[in-house]
């Protein structure tokens, strides 16, 4: 037999035991090992009413990635089969999901329920010293302006009130209340339910002369004995 055809035999006979040697070589493992994409979606609601919740994040922490619901609380983001994914949003419990690690399908959706977080802060007081001590010490010291001499007693003078009150502009309110005042008063008039100028002169009231030939004629008028 010739060589080139026993080198040729030859190779044809390694060939399948060298692929299956590197079959079983830890990157080819690694390879088969390697976990399914899966497109994970859904909606993010609050449990009581089914509301979406927009601006909730939805975060893988092992992968460092994420993403963030939408006005009606929708979201979409490509995860490993197996990861375990955290929803969070402000006012709301923390929500944790797992991807089975043997899910067969390429998407995965779900509807989250977040529940409410009442927390309460503790109370923060404020004070412009380091310490409270330093504020007693500081408080003590003050000394406050006598009564007279003072901006507030200047301010309270009746005289300098009287020139406010008379010089102060009118307001739109009081602008608004004369006009409506003063409609109401002419309707009264034209209605004869309001004084006008008939009515306050009695010699051009005909009820008036009317109320006096009455007293004339029951003799109110006469001199009595």
């Amino acid at each position: 037999m010739p060589l080139l055809a026993r080198f040729s035999l030859l190779l044809k006979l390694l060939l399948p035991a060298l692929a299956a040697v590197l079959l079983l070589t830890p990157h080819g493992a690694q390879a088969q090992g390697q976990r399914r994409v899966v497109q994970f979606t859904g909606i993010v609601a609050t449990g009581d009413s089914l509301l979406g919740v927009p601006g909730a994040t939805v975060f893988v922490p092992k992968a460092g990635r994420g993403t963030a619901t939408n006005a009606y609380g929708y979201f979409s983001l490509p995860v490993l089969a197996g990861d375990s994914i955290v929803v969070r949003s402000l006012g709301y419990r923390n929500q944790h999901i797992v991807v089975p690690a043997d899910y067969p399908r390429q998407s995965y959706s779900v509807i989250v329920q977040l529940r409410e977080d009442a927390t309460v802060l503790p109370e923060v007081r404020i004070f412009p010293y380091l310490t409270e001590k330093d504020f007693k010490r500081a408080f003590l010291a003050l000394e406050l302006p006598k009564e007279r001499g003072t901006r507030t007693a200047e301010n309270l003078n009746e005289q300098i009130l009287r020139r406010i009150f008379q010089n102060a502009p009118v307001t739109s309110m009081a602008n608004y209340r004369q006009t409506m005042q003063a409609q109401q008063l002419d309707q009264q008039r034209r209605m004869g339910t309001a004084p006008n100028p008939y009515t306050n002169n009695p010699l051009l009231n005909p009820f008036s002369w009317l109320q006096l030939i009455q007293q004339i004629k029951n003799g109110d008028f006469k001199k009595q004995d």
